[in-house]
């Protein structure tokens, strides 16, 4: 991981639309700062397209995309994408200025997978000692999470072991800065990233792969730390290297929001 002021300035000047982790790459003790939200602003100002994609329910998720100046937010670790009309990207087929939701997966096939989630929800919170659903949980409709750094407290191994009867389950699972999801499917954050370019903006991400950038805290964004040369970690994904199979190329001085700022201020620069 090399320090921010080694990205290279051609690259920032092609860089045309930037996505980006929210837990802890937006957020400071789980809120956004004014830093973080005025280089949102600035970003989307100056004409790049701006797509968080998050682990976070797309409950919780809905005001984000409404009040944040953003193209849309990807909840649930790709499955679920959230837009209004009002930022005239897409409009919604009744032409009123609301919130619009894409799904990955159909209705029915949504609808069975919840229910084999509960199930398999049930299992780990009976199973691994301490551990229990995110708070945020009621907000979920395509995967379950279990906290083990937000408001509860889970080990290393009883981490490990949640997992492991995800997958024992037929689930993806994974590891964010504070929550562990599971789901059924296909998709994830690469996936969901693909997706939302290709139906909201109708461009082929895998084609112009140099024109973004991703930004990013934890293990669950190595596929895109991997997938994108202009990656960036905040400062405190050092404390996840040791897990890292993919690192970011680069690396901010400041943590979480702040982390986030200096990016948007490099990108700004090379403009």
């Amino acid at each position: 991981m090399q320090a921010l002021n080694h990205w290279n300035l051609l690259a920032r000047r092609g860089v045309t639309g930037v996505l980006t982790d929210i837990d802890d790459t937006l957020t400071t003790d789980g809120a956004i700062t004014a830093d973080a939200l005025a280089a949102l602003a600035a970003l989307t100002a100056a004409g790049l397209h701006v797509i968080p994609i998050t682990g976070r329910p797309v409950g919780w998720s809905l005001p984000f995309a409404r009040d944040w100046p953003v193209d849309a937010i990807v909840a649930e670790n790709g499955a679920v994408a959230i837009f209004s009309s009002k930022k005239g990207l897409r409009p919604n087929q009744d032409g009123r200025e609301q919130l619009s939701k894409l799904y990955q997966q159909d209705d029915a096939t949504r609808a069975a997978n919840y229910a084999r989630m509960q199930r398999v929800a049930r299992r780990v919170t009976q199973e691994v000692a301490g551990a229990v659903l995110a708070q945020d949980s009621p907000g979920r409709e395509t995967d379950i999470a279990i906290d083990h750094s937000e408001f509860a407290q889970l080990p290393p191994e009883r981490i490990a072991q949640a997992i492991q009867i995800m997958q024992s389950e037929g689930m993806n699972a994974t590891v964010s800065s504070i929550h562990i999801n599971g789901w059924f499917g296909a998709h994830n954050k690469l996936a969901g990233a693909r997706w939302i370019v290709r139906e909201l903006l109708g461009r082929d991400l895998d084609a112009e792969l140099a024109r973004w950038v991703y930004v990013g805290d934890s293990t669950n964004d190595q596929l895109m730390f991997e997938a994108f040369d202009n990656s960036v970690g905040v400062a405190n994904v050092r404390r996840f290297e040791a897990q890292l199979t993919h690192k970011p190329r680069y690396i901010t001085h400041g943590e979480r929001g702040a982390g986030f700022a200096e990016v948007a201020a490099a990108l700004l620069a090379a403009r």
